[in-house]
């Protein structure tokens, strides 16, 4: 409201509006108030345009002592309040001025005056704050609505790079060899690799419509995945987890840590020679904490950039938190917030 390009417009109408209303009630007859027409449509136009314009310099502040993405119902009612100080002010000082000053009334005949003009700046910032509160919450309303189109977006891919990634070809083709050399070998193995595979895939089924699984879920699924894998590159990958049981109950987005150790293996050497060492940890301020050592390959495959750009987008719209992103000479570290049920 306060900063509405049509502003100005709105004011000038609500002044002569309000002026005409007290020239048709009789007001200055009825309470004996001895003042030109124009002085008391200046005083009313003066009051108006001073009470918008106050509003507008204070917002800044009190934006910034109650930022309204945090606090959405205490907002409103702080800036009332500042926004009634300034009212009153305005009001006082615009009537003495008039009285006392330019008409040389007494600080007693200003006294009626003053009590209606403090009405009139009240009910004015009144509607002045109602009006911005409606368009406040018509805007919050507004952008929850997009939130959750991208939110839908966001999730609809990660479950198609999810799916991807677990079906494609190369998974596919890589996991079924290793199956049928443990099939050739030792079928007690077989059997395990079978079941470990099937955990992965009853963990997708059952968790791609989440926005949000317990920790200990994501774990749980994580350890088949790292078995498979492990069948895959043996002594050439090294996981380690440390993650306490105490914070299983605290939320992650779903897949999210099996999407950074396939980045991390898509874009490194795995080998023996150069084993690629991969590491879960819990951080200070409750986060979940993935590092790699760097071994870049000389050349990879095609990237579509959607895994580690999904799981930060759709942080930021599930609970407005930033994942950090940090690489140095030697490893590549992603910090993933864990988000409280509260």
């Amino acid at each position: 409201m306060f900063t509405h390009k049509y502003r100005y417009a709105f004011a000038l109408l609500l002044s002569v509006y309000t002026f005409l209303n007290t020239e048709f009630c009789n007001v200055y007859e009825y309470f004996n108030l001895r003042i030109e027409w124009y002085y008391a449509f200046l005083t009313i136009t003066a009051i108006t345009f001073l009470i918008l314009e106050g509003n507008k310099l204070v917002e800044p502040f009190i934006r910034s002592k109650v930022p309204p993405e945090k606090y959405k119902k205490k907002f409103p009612f702080v800036f009332f309040i500042a926004g009634n100080f300034i009212a009153t002010f305005v009001a006082c000082i615009i009537v003495l001025l008039m009285g006392m000053v330019l008409h040389r009334y007494s600080f007693t005949e200003n006294i009626i005056p003053l009590k209606l003009n403090l009405t009139y700046a009240w009910l004015v910032n009144l509607l002045y704050h109602l009006i911005n509160t409606v368009i406040f919450y018509f805007k919050e309303y507004r952008s929850t609505q997009v939130e959750a189109e991208e939110l839908k977006r966001f999730h609809a891919q990660a479950e198609l790079q999810l799916v991807k990634n677990q079906i494609n070809p190369h998974f596919l083709f890589n996991n079924l060899n290793v199956l049928s050399s443990l099939v050739m070998q030792n079928n007690a193995e077989a059997n395990r690799f079978i079941e470990e595979f099937s955990k992965v895939y009853r963990y997708i089924l059952t968790n791609q419509e989440k926005e949000l699984v317990a920790l200990k879920t994501e774990l749980y699924f994580i350890d088949p995945y790292i078995f498979l894998l492990k069948k895959r590159f043996g002594d050439g990958l090294k996981v380690t987890i440390d993650v306490p049981d105490k914070m299983g109950e605290l939320l992650i987005i779903p897949a999210a840590l099996q999407m950074l150790i396939e980045n991390a293996i898509k874009h490194n050497v795995v080998s023996k020679q150069k084993p690629l060492h991969i590491s879960l940890h819990i951080s200070n301020n409750n986060c979940i904490v993935v590092t790699n050592n760097l071994q870049a390959k000389q050349t990879i495959e095609k990237s579509t950039e959607i895994g580690l750009q999904n799981i930060i987008k759709r942080y930021r719209l599930v609970s407005r938190q930033d994942v950090s992103v940090n690489k140095d000479i030697d490893s590549f570290i992603v910090t993933l917030p864990l988000i409280s049920a509260n």
